[in-house]
């Protein structure tokens, strides 16, 4: 017969301490559960009891020892308080199988479906809920699961223990539980406002509130399941989790929970299991918990929150966290990314069959064919003053087979707007202004927005967003964009990762082809700086994702997600973990044997004294100073593979330039830069920055940076001693700093 029982938890203060339960055993003995921000030391526990032992659980002391003659009295802050230990009450749920639970503001109706679910496919006849409503204990909550347990059915011999406590036993420094700043992989939180501390509704910290549970009520379990009452665990083919505890070694059998969301949840109704359709398909990090037979356990294993103490686990059971229950918000995007959730056939078959409940559906995606079926490529990009080194970009390009240009331009004092005038009447490429001003995006942001509905970008089988000072390197074949797409003909993304080219020890500017000028380039193992490793990506025009981003497409489409073949620079599968984010690649995602991005971010000296003076295109805020030529100017090794294609270059270049009004511009260009240089050069501040940049030192620098850890990359090469900036770059050592230090 089904039956609720209701059990208080009284709570001691006892002056540093704080005592959550104390239980009575045999022969005198005694356990006391203080909460986990208790402190206790060895003269409070003599105190307390006889020959006490301490441990801790959880940061939480657990103290065990001889009941004195007389009792547990003792004084604190003045005040004599007794302690009178509880008598185990293990017969209410003997021999059953009870979920050992809490209860953080979920439904009536929420319990009664978790406990007539695990009724059905688990064999579960028992729970022990901690509701943690605190002093917002609602009297109507316990009447519903009374009146539940009432109804029969599937309940009909299920038998509840309800726990409540007088004492908060989340942390008392954290938000609630139910915001979604708490929720595991909620999206965003650093620009979230952090709530207000909340210990009652905070996660559970107290978890010795499990060992105090099982030494009150659960001895005589036949098994036991810590799981919450937002967890679902469907059966496995194998058998029960309370069976299957009763075969394991040492009793216990760990459960790995996969949390599941809803798409969306009508306005109307109350979040239910049957609206947690969705699963994150790169979900990274399981949930753990635990079934464990009582009998079967060692003598000293704990009880503990995602794992039993003291217990090894050989086998495995899964189960589905539904987070829309006890995480709230008002849309499922403030609990997790959107773009990574997809359809769970498990999940949609359970809410049928379970409860006959027809949960909202992701909106169907398909993929579209590409635009001309024929590999075309288009670029967008962005420029300032980038005149004389526009001719080479396009001719290089146009040379290994990419045949649409989209420019925007803001800001030209160089001739770069006329310039690209004339290309477009040329109808070599698509310029546009870039009003950015006034919108709050930056540049290059604005100009993607724009970039998404112009034919040259939408009317293109695929598509990249780069820079006048990136130039793909295509390693395989004759290097044009034919052979690339040849060797991954199934792909829809292809990132080319940077390889960082420094000036090669060129200080003055020339009218020469930058690939001819700088071969001096970062190893293909550079990891640091940050920067080294960036990516961008070419995508097909298929509609796997929402908009254009500046390294790669964004806003994927998860219906379609396992549609994505994207490949890196060494045509290796791209993991599904980086599909919605990846903007670099790392130790397992770098690859240049295919294709490359030669990244010339500094060019000859000269030349970056405009780059700097210009201000950077895509970050307005931040300055090109000296920091910035240490982290991008690599003259580690020899690297001259683009130089093959100087002769598609030069003839495509060439044919270009003879154009009149094309070599007019184009030298008017070069003019205009070269005046520039000699501007500032005259200059005291550019002058002393021009001598800094050639210095014997930064040139030694350019070439040690496969020494140095990321903090010298971030602190600037001012953090350098002579002493390391003296040794020879190929010897091995490595170097680094912390965050903000200077060499002494």
């Amino acid at each position: 017969m089904a039956r609720l029982i209701r059990h208080r938890l009284n709570a001691l203060e006892l002056g540093p301490a704080r005592l959550l339960a104390s239980v009575l055993g045999t022969e005198g003995q005694v356990d006391l559960f203080f909460s986990h921000d208790s402190h206790l030391s060895e003269v409070v526990a003599e105190n307390l009891l006889h020959t006490p032992e301490i441990k801790s659980v959880g940061g939480a002391p657990w103290v065990r020892g001889q009941m004195r003659d007389g009792g547990i009295t003792a004084y604190f802050n003045g005040e004599l308080r007794e302690i009178r230990p509880e008598a185990p009450q293990p017969e209410w749920l003997a021999g059953r199988n009870v979920a050992l639970a809490t209860r953080n503001d979920e439904s009536a109706r929420t319990v009664l479906d978790w406990l007539a679910y695990h009724a059905r496919h688990q064999g579960m006849n028992g729970a022990v809920i901690v509701d943690r409503a605190g002093p917002k204990e609602d009297a109507k909550f316990a009447e519903a699961i009374a009146a539940g347990l009432a109804a029969g059915g599937d309940l009909a011999e299920m038998h509840v223990l309800l726990v409540s406590a007088d004492t908060p036993l989340g942390a008392a420094t954290n938000p609630s539980e139910h915001h979604p700043y708490m929720t595991p992989g909620a999206p965003g939180k650093d620009r979230m406002e952090v709530p207000d501390p909340d210990p009652w509704t905070a996660p559970l910290s107290d978890v010795l509130i499990y060992e105090a549970l099982r030494h009150l009520f659960l001895a005589e379990a036949r098994a036991v399941a810590n799981i919450e009452v937002y967890d679902l665990i469907p059966r496995d083919p194998r058998d029960t989790i309370f069976d299957m505890a009763q075969k394991a070694e040492d009793g216990v059998v760990q459960l790995v929970g996969q949390q599941c969301y809803p798409w969306r949840v009508r306005e109307e109704d109350e979040t239910r299991f049957a609206d947690h359709i969705c699963v994150q398909f790169d979900e990274k990090k399981r949930r753990g918990r635990w079934c464990a037979s009582m009998a079967a356990l060692p003598e000293d294993a704990v009880f503990r929150l995602v794992r039993v103490g003291g217990v090894d686990p050989k086998l495995f059971y899964r189960f589905y966290r539904h987070m829309g229950l006890r995480h709230q918000a008002p849309t499922v995007s403030k609990l997790v990314p959107k773009a990574s959730l997809i359809h769970h056939r498990p999940l949609i078959e359970m809410a049928e069959r379970e409860w006959g409940h027809k949960p909202i559906f992701m909106p169907e995606e398909e993929v579209a064919p590409p635009p001309r079926g024929d590999n075309s490529v288009a670029i967008v990009t962005c420029m300032k003053n980038e005149g004389p080194f526009i001719l080479e970009w396009l001719a290089y390009h146009r040379a290994i087979g990419i045949e649409g240009f989209l420019v925007y331009t803001n800001d030209c004092t160089d001739g770069t707007d006329t310039f690209l005038d004339l290309l477009q009447d040329k109808g070599l490429v698509q310029h546009r202004d870039n009003k950015f001003q006034g919108t709050g995006l930056k540049p290059q942001h604005h100009a993607l927005q724009q970039a998404e509905s112009e034919p040259v970008i939408t009317g293109s089988d695929w598509a990249i967003s780069m820079d006048v000072d990136e130039f793909l390197n295509i390693k395989v074949g004759d290097g044009t964009m034919k052979a690339l797409f040849d060797v991954v003909p199934d792909a829809n993304l292809i990132s080319c990762t940077w390889r960082l080219f420094g000036n090669n020890d060129v200080h003055g500017y020339e009218d020469r082809f930058l690939i001819e000028q700088f071969s001096s380039a970062a190893p293909e193992f550079a990891n640091k700086p940050h920067q080294a490793w960036g990516f961008k990506t070419l995508f097909k025009n298929v509609g796997l994702f929402k908009k254009l981003g500046v390294h790669r497409p964004k806003g994927l489409k998860p219906q379609i997600w396992d549609k994505i073949r994207w490949y890196n620079g060494s045509a290796k599968p791209m993991p599904e973990g980086e599909f919605r984010n990846a903007w670099r690649s790392n130790a397992a995602t770098y690859g240049y044997d295919v294709v490359q991005l030669n990244h010339y971010a500094v060019r000859s000296a000269e030349s970056f004294l405009v780059k700097r003076d210009r201000g950077r295109v895509n970050h307005v805020d931040r300055d090109q100073g000296l920091a910035y030529w240490f982290r991008m100017n690599n003259n580690f090794e020899h690297e001259p593979s683009i130089q093959r294609m100087i002769p598609k270059l030069q003839e495509e270049y060439d044919r270009l330039l003879a154009d009149p009004k094309i070599r007019a511009q184009h030298e008017a260009c070069v003019k205009a830069h070269r005046d520039k240089i000699a501007e500032l050069r005259a200059t005291e501040n550019y002058s002393n920055f021009y001598a800094e940049l050639t210095g014997a030192r930064m040139e030694k620098l350019s070439r040690l940076h496969r020494h140095f850890g990321a903090n010298v990359f971030l602190n600037g090469p001012q953090c350098v001693p002579d002493e390391i900036v003296a040794r020879a770059p190929e010897e091995d050592f490595f170097f680094t700093v912390e965050r903000g230090e200077t060499a002494h």
